[in-house]
């Protein structure tokens, strides 16, 4: 029995996808209802804030996916993810199952050089800092032998059009045949990982039991300009690279109009310097080609942003 908490978002719903391909059988958990496209996904409520609503969602299970995505506000991320941490773990020691988290890199803050499973957590965001807090709570588990837990981490994901400003504010656009938005310094370079890629992966980890314990960086292609981004997206759509670069006070005056863009404004750091996001380990480890920028935004064009 493979559980996903935290199901129907982009990454959740990748791994459902690897899962159901190699036919497991799958119990999809969340507050609201999702499809259930066979008899072996069944789907059941609960709120990942009640703990005894993820034990009984949870019963059964070989291996648990967090992969839960909270209303993006620094203030419900500190109520609300020390919880449902807490939760999980003590779920995770009551049904012996495996864990692995779907987490980002928050936690390690603005980094000179390469991010890798080794950097160390420096956050410069309260969101970075609540993610450090579970990341340690977890970890601290693992270390006390308590529980099999494993940590994947991804940066900015694309091949969405849910909580991805790559696909909202570029493939969309030059999908209509308009101007690109680019959030930052698009001089510098920037990593975005594939949201199949990240579905593959997550059920990789599942499937080798010797993954556990340790934190992993998930397939990503190099870090590359924004601007050499759009000019690959333009490319594929056939439009002329054209974009709006978005600055961080632009951001705030969205983000009094929509507090989901005010939430992006402590991680304008991430736009403004380079932001490079090692995955050769897992490359190495699990002979996984991350899928290039051209192919991943070819296969969009076709199926979601169709040019």
């Amino acid at each position: 029995m493979h559980t996903i908490l935290g199901a129907g978002g982009p990454v959740a719903n990748a791994l459902t996808k690897e899962l159901i391909n190699h036919n497991e059988t799958i119990r999809l958990v969340s507050r609201k209802p999702v499809n259930t496209p066979n008899d072996k996904v069944t789907w059941q409520k609960a709120d990942l804030l009640n703990y005894d609503e993820v034990l009984s969602a949870a019963q059964g299970s070989t291996v648990i996916y967090l992969v839960a995505g909270l209303v993006y506000d620094k203030d419900i991320w500190k109520a609300q993810w020390p919880v449902i941490m807490q939760n999980v773990i003590n779920v995770t020691k009551a049904t012996g199952a495996r864990l692995i988290f779907f987490d980002n890199v928050y936690m390690y803050g603005l980094v000179y050089g390469a991010m890798t499973e080794e950097t160390p957590y420096k956050p410069s965001s309260v969101k970075g800092e609540v993610r450090a807090g579970i990341a340690n709570m977890l970890m601290d588990e693992v270390k006390a032998g308590n529980i099999n837990a494993t940590i994947a981490r991804a940066p900015d994901f694309y091949g969405t059009p849910i909580n991805s400003f790559i696909d909202m504010m570029v493939l969309s656009n030059y999908a209509k045949k308009q101007n690109a938005q680019w959030i930052g310094n698009p001089d510098c370079k920037h990593n975005f990982i594939y949201v199949p890629d990240a579905g593959k992966a997550m059920f990789m980890l599942g499937q080798n039991p010797d993954s556990g314990n340790q934190i992993w960086h998930l397939p990503t292609p190099p870090a590359i300009t924004g601007k050499q981004f759009l000019d690959i997206a333009a490319r594929v759509y056939k439009v002329e690279p054209k974009y709006m670069r978005v600055n961080k006070a632009m951001l705030w005056l969205f983000g009094l109009f929509k507090k989901v863009v005010m939430g992006t404004v402590e991680m304008y750091y991430q736009y403004d310097h380079n932001y490079i996001f090692d995955s050769s380990k897992f490359e190495k480890a699990f002979n996984f080609k991350p899928t290039s920028y051209e192919d991943g935004i070819t296969e969009i064009s076709k199926t979601i942003y169709k040019a």
